[in-house]
């Protein structure tokens, strides 16, 4: 089992990917629909999530100098996310994203992304970074969602993932938008690479249908698995989540809270599974190997429960020091 890295200077986990603004539907004094501006993107969310759980983490991204990229930073930084790996700020603008509520509560998104900041990450961007964008040995990499849509961005991380994978854990969520996908069978075909590098896939029942439509999601975990993947967790919202290793497999319910939105639910899960397997001394490629039927559900748990937590508040603010940290083992 790895030791625990709190006191070391290097992070736990690197998140890479898009730092964004989400402009959340409010209503203002006189009963006027607004929009409220709120940090956000797949990645920031769970880099964010991360130092709130007491994860040492850094987000690698490049963030604007506008009022929103200041925003962005300073979330960041209350919470306890560090800003090593974040670049030099840049004058293009701030990536933002519209959020509108559907009828069933589930948030969909509406993005103003032509010529931003964090879509302009270069592979020559990266040698700005501490060790010229080298990762430290033991820390995780968590990637996906915009990434792999965006360019130049989605070019710049495939780089990344493919110099990082088999060095050290990868984490993979593609938090699918749909709206986004110009070509399905490219994204489709990126996707499937980068599955067949990572150590842990994370996806929602709803990307899974979009990806594979009319298979069960048993079989395409199964498949990612066959793939390279040592644990694969599935969400479905209100009713729980789902994970298969290479020796058990669990699905446990999520617990009943009052729901204010489910912006960044998912992030959040995320979050709790990857701060689930630091504070276990489980955060490596061998440390996901063999989980037990137990040590599963207690990961899944964890993270449900953040995510639950999550959709209590307005907005992607995952908890603080999460009461229930789970114990070593």
């Amino acid at each position: 089992m790895s030791a625990r890295p709190e006191l070391a200077d290097h992070p736990a986990v690197v998140v890479a990917g898009e730092a964004l603004v989400e402009l959340t539907p409010v209503r203002t004094a006189d009963g006027a629909a607004a929009f409220q501006p709120r940090p956000g993107g797949s990645c920031l969310n769970v880099a964010a999530g991360l130092g709130r759980l007491r994860v040492p983490t850094a987000l690698l991204a490049r963030i604007s100098d506008d009022h929103f990229g200041d925003l962005l930073r300073a979330h960041l930084a209350a919470s306890g996310t560090r800003l090593t790996h974040v670049l030099p700020a840049s004058s293009d603008p701030t990536t933002l994203a519209a959020v509108h509520l559907r009828e069933d509560g589930l948030a969909a998104y509406s993005f103003h992304a032509n010529g931003t900041a964090d879509r302009g990450l270069l592979p020559e961007h990266l040698a700005a970074l501490p060790d010229g964008g080298a990762l430290p040995a033991g820390t995780a990499l968590h990637l996906g969602s915009l990434g792999l849509l965006l360019e130049p961005l989605a070019s710049t991380l495939d780089r990344l993932i493919r110099r990082e994978a088999g060095r050290r854990l990868v984490s993979l969520d593609p938090n699918v938008r749909p709206g986004l996908v110009t070509d399905r069978a490219a994204y489709l075909r990126r996707f499937a690479e980068w599955v067949a590098l990572a150590d842990v896939v994370k996806a929602s029942h709803e990307d899974v249908a979009w990806l594979h439509p009319g298979e069960s999601y048993e079989a395409v975990a199964e498949r990612w698995l066959a793939s390279g993947a040592g644990l694969v967790l599935i969400t479905f919202g209100s009713q729980g989540a789902w994970a298969i290793g290479r020796d058990a497999r669990v699905h446990v319910p999520a617990p009943a809270v009052r729901v204010v939105d489910t912006v960044g639910a998912g992030d959040a899960f995320t979050a709790g599974v990857l701060a689930h397997l630091h504070h276990t001394g489980r955060l490596s490629r061998e440390g996901i190997d063999h989980l037990a039927a137990g040590e599963l559900a207690r990961l899944l748990l964890y993270a449900v429960d953040i995510a639950a937590d999550t959709c209590t508040r307005a907005g992607a603010q995952p908890p603080y020091h999460y009461d229930g940290a789970p114990t070593p083992v």
